[in-house]
């Protein structure tokens, strides 16, 4: 999802003249829109489709926080092991 900037930028007024053509860029590119006001980036627009897989991604890697916490105090064990103590702890 890389950004052109030659046409992924466009004025909040491209917007309001033209939302449908905008929306369908967004869609068709997969790429975010860049808004800007007075030439400077306001915000951005992303596709819903997109929006969601970077929420899921953001929610993944918010987990990964606190294996990396556990590793670091130690707080882990082999696969084997583990596997083992799960399976006789449930009489499996």
């Amino acid at each position: 999802m890389t950004l052109s900037i030659t046409e992924d930028i466009r004025s909040i007024t491209e917007l309001k003249r033209d939302t449908s053509a905008i929306l369908q860029h967004i869609h068709t590119t997969g790429r975010p829109l860049v808004l800007t006001v007075n030439g400077k980036a306001e915000a951005v627009i992303i596709d819903a489709a997109e929006y969601e897989k970077n929420a899921q991604a953001l929610s993944l890697l918010k987990l990964l926080v606190f294996a990396e916490e556990d590793v670091k105090e130690g707080r882990m064990a082999e696969a084997a092991s583990f596997f083992r103590e799960f399976k006789s702890a449930r009489n499996l």
